[in-house]
């Protein structure tokens, strides 16, 4: 007999308090509803967490969807990880065909909670790859940005930056604007950047979990292999791709050497890795805040913009918007229906 759920009985208590964790509800309508001529594949998951959500909300959010012509037919709650709140997949139709991301994410948003829509379900207990930006991705911080604080030609820098990460310039061409500008820095003065780099909070623990389920990782960045090979350790990273800053004596010559990590060599990053270890079908995400990589988030199976540009969260699959790492969790724990 199919489990049934009527919204009418959620209360205030925590939803894990009132259904039964990775258990999938039908709700009593949803036989009920229209939506002639839908395939199988107009159906979607959609994710919905971020904060303890209680029934009151999640009947709120099921409001919300309903008013941009989403209809739920199933619903459930789900552990993605100890250290994180019970997230809530719901399986829904539109009757205009795909579901839309952006009236999702701000539907959640508007609770004070994160929503998206999930093209596929990645399995966390099936080995996978996971290939993800450096800068303001898997750390905080631009590098350059910082180096070009010690040079006194921050604000330069940083503006080519921006420019690069909206789309507004070609990463390449930027790049080697900005890398001109550190010409003569000393290498005695980047040391200690490289040593401290802040992580993104809960990244490590995100690479944690995966490395234990046998999941590959990688670095694809447009910054510099002194950083990313610096993380390598610290992530248990199995690879790590990046720009290489020329060096002359002990000071940067404002030149980058060897082929230029952009959009299109990260895409071929990831497909490379997809073929090595010969990752499932579903199984390889990538990650990143810049428009620089979308055409690797594109190749991937599910695309996630973290902390991204406004440009950047419209486009990925999937977003990220605020809060931990960690909870990229709640896109690989789905349970099947």
């Amino acid at each position: 007999m199919q489990n049934m759920i009527d919204v009418d009985q959620l209360d205030v208590r925590p939803v894990e308090n009132q259904l039964t964790l990775s258990k999938w509800y039908e709700f009593e309508n949803a036989q009920s509803v229209k939506v002639g001529g839908l395939t199988e594949e107009s159906v979607h998951c959609i994710a919905f967490f971020g904060k303890a959500i209680t029934g009151t909300l999640l009947i709120e959010f099921l409001t919300a969807l309903e008013l941009v012509n989403i209809v739920p037919t199933q619903v459930c709650v789900y552990q993605a990880h100890e250290d994180l709140p019970a997230g809530v997949a719901i399986m829904a139709r539109c009757p205009s065909g795909e579901l839309p991301k952006l009236e999702v994410r701000q539907a959640a948003g508007s609770l004070g909670c994160q929503g998206a829509v999930l093209p596929c379900l990645p399995q966390l207990h099936t080995p996978g790859l996971l290939v993800m930006d450096m800068d303001s991705t898997a750390i905080e911080i631009e590098c350059i940005d910082e180096i070009a604080r010690l040079a006194d030609v921050y604000e330069e820098v940083a503006s080519v930056t921006a420019e690069a990460m909206a789309g507004k310039l070609a990463f390449s061409e930027s790049l080697h604007k900005r890398v001109a500008k550190l010409q003569g820095i000393e290498l005695s003065l980047i040391s200690p950047l490289k040593e401290d780099l802040p992580l993104m909070l809960g990244i490590k623990q995100l690479c944690e979990v995966l490395k234990a389920h046998q999941w590959r990782l990688a670095i694809a960045s447009g910054g510099f292999t002194w950083f990313a090979e610096a993380l390598q350790s610290r992530l248990d990273l199995d690879h790590v791709y990046a720009n290489t800053l020329e060096i002359d004596g002990q000071s940067l010559t404002g030149r980058v050497i060897g082929d230029i990590v952009d959009a299109e060599k990260k895409a071929e990053v990831l497909n490379a890795l997809r073929a090595r270890y010969e990752v499932g079908i579903g199984q390889t995400l990538a990650i990143g805040d810049g428009a620089n990589d979308l055409v690797m988030m594109a190749s991937a199976d599910l695309g996630v913009a973290i902390h991204g540009k406004p440009k950047v969260v419209e486009q990925a699959d999937a977003a990220i918007c605020e809060g931990s790492l960690l909870q990229l969790l709640y896109f690989l724990t789905v349970p099947l229906p």
